[in-house]
């Protein structure tokens, strides 16, 4: 959880760098970032949206494309097959 918590921040301080890349290509760094740091694929969605509606999906804003007129949600899908557990285990 953790490194999930570092590779999103990370990518929220990159993300003005990104801010004229195109929404396909900054949404697939994005998501490599998110794999590299062991989350599986199936255990989180990104989606490209408007600016006006990042707020209603619930999700983090991770990123922005199209010259700050989109913006890339990250939201969790609970399908987390990465064999790891973000629950404390008390001894």
């Amino acid at each position: 959880m953790k490194k999930l918590g570092l590779t999103l921040l990370t990518v929220m301080v990159l993300a003005p760098t990104l801010s004229y890349a195109s929404c396909e290509s900054v949404k697939a760094d994005i998501q490599q970032k998110i794999i590299q740091n062991g989350v599986a694929e199936s255990a989180f969605s990104l989606d490209v949206v408007p600016n006006d509606q990042a707020e209603q999906q619930g999700g983090l804003v991770v990123g922005h494309c199209e010259n700050d007129q989109q913006k890339i949600v990250y939201k969790r899908t609970g399908d987390d097959n990465t064999g790891t557990s973000s629950q404390s285990v008390s001894p």
